[in-house]
């Protein structure tokens, strides 16, 4: 008998809610991802539960419990629950009825073994009760042990149910997996596709989960391999990003490694906020103007400087030992001169002036006086071209 460790169950919160839930006689079982996590002693972020009564009566019993209830996805049998100021999601058992690619039309259940037939992969099918004992329907202990990716029955359904579940086999292979099942893999490559039906939003939210893994390296090896890659970023290198994983002095961030993948320009519609466009958008500018550290950590947040100094390592440079330190330099110890000092200048012989003074700044190591700056700036003038 496998058994939660006893530490999840000791939320006093999380007590609260299903002691409301079970209060009448119904049932309630962590589901998911607090079960998959625990049991491989990683850090639980959300805790899902689900039940046997239907949201009405999740609702009801809530109520009766004093807890707070919000119906965020009644539709689909989904009830927050608040407690202690936490959301906790608490789902219905459910069976799809219809399903188009993307959505399903759902029935409730009272079966748990009818809900986990429904669910993605065999490591998100277990089920814990109330006392910690796990619950697994669909031979999901197995492959957790053996980080073996499978999912839930045949991979053709389970895709052609909804394509984004093509996306996060491969996220979750990413972040989870050391085997991937052969038929799913065939799956994937079977219904590639299908994500053409997949809004832009949601393709880019699981591109960056993915990236985000400890180390995303083996998923996109295999989704070049199924030609999902090519989809989603289409003229990727992933050996430009197995490189840049290999330079990586720690694990980086998803940003860093999308401009490693897609170095010839801006990324493919991933619906990237501004924020975050903008700073890709800089990395690809420093990489293709061969910015030095000095010039990024000058020109670029202390951030993406380091991000751009990883990537030039990926390319061959040598990575300093004292990263930091150069970059704080650039960003602590402003340039002494400013526009001011180069009067009378003005417009486009300004604007010249500035840059020499700014590239005589940089290449002193952040180190010149301020008056040979201003004589930097002045053999500007004197030639500019």
């Amino acid at each position: 008998m496998t058994q939660l460790p006893p530490q999840i169950l000791q939320d006093p919160a999380l007590q609260r809610v299903l002691d409301a839930l079970q209060a009448q006689g119904d049932g309630a079982w962590l589901v998911g991802g607090v079960v998959r996590n625990a049991l491989l002693g990683e850090p639980v972020d959300d805790i899902d539960i689900a039940t046997d009564a239907t949201p009405d009566r999740v609702q009801a019993l809530a109520h009766a419990a004093g807890l707070r209830a919000v119906p965020t996805g009644i539709d689909h049998g989904t009830v927050t629950l608040v407690a202690d100021g936490r959301g906790f999601e608490v789902t219905t058992f459910r069976r799809d009825v219809e399903t188009d690619g993307r959505h399903a039309t759902v029935a409730f259940s009272t079966d748990l073994a009818e809900d986990a037939a429904r669910r993605d992969f065999t490591m998100n099918a277990l089920y814990a009760d109330a006392s910690g004992q796990v619950i697994d329907p669909v031979g999901g202990l197995p492959d957790l042990a053996a980080r073996h990716l499978r999912f839930v029955g045949d991979p053709n359904a389970r895709i052609a149910e909804d394509y984004l579940r093509l996306l996060r086999f491969f996220r979750f292979f990413a972040r989870y997996g050391r085997q991937a099942d052969p038929a799913a893999v065939a799956a994937c490559a079977a219904h590639r596709d299908g994500l053409a039906r997949i809004a832009r939003e949601r393709i880019g939210a699981e591109t960056k989960k993915l990236l985000a893994a400890p180390d995303p390296g083996p998923a996109v090896a295999l989704m070049a391999q199924t030609g999902v890659l090519d989809l989603v970023l289409p003229g990727a290198d992933p050996a430009a990003l197995d490189a840049l994983l290999a330079a990586e002095p720690a694990p980086g961030g998803w940003l860093r490694r999308l401009a490693a993948l897609c170095p010839t320009g801006p990324a493919p519609d991933l619906r990237l906020s501004r924020a975050e466009a903008r700073a890709l958008s800089a990395l690809h500018q420093a990489s293709a103007k061969g910015w030095s550290l000095d010039e990024a950590a000058f020109r670029l947040s202390p951030e993406a400087a380091a991000d751009h100094a990883v990537l030039r390592a990926a390319q061959g440079h040598s990575l300093p030992p004292d990263l930091s330190a150069r970059i704080a330099a650039a960003t602590e110890i402003p340039m002494p001169i400013a526009a001011a000092d180069l009067a009378p200048l003005e417009g486009p012989a300004l604007g010249r002036a500035l840059k020499a003074a700014e590239a005589a700044w940089i290449a002193s190591g952040f180190t010149l006086p301020a008056p040979a700056l201003i004589d930097a700036a002045g053999l500007a003038e004197e030639d500019p071209t």
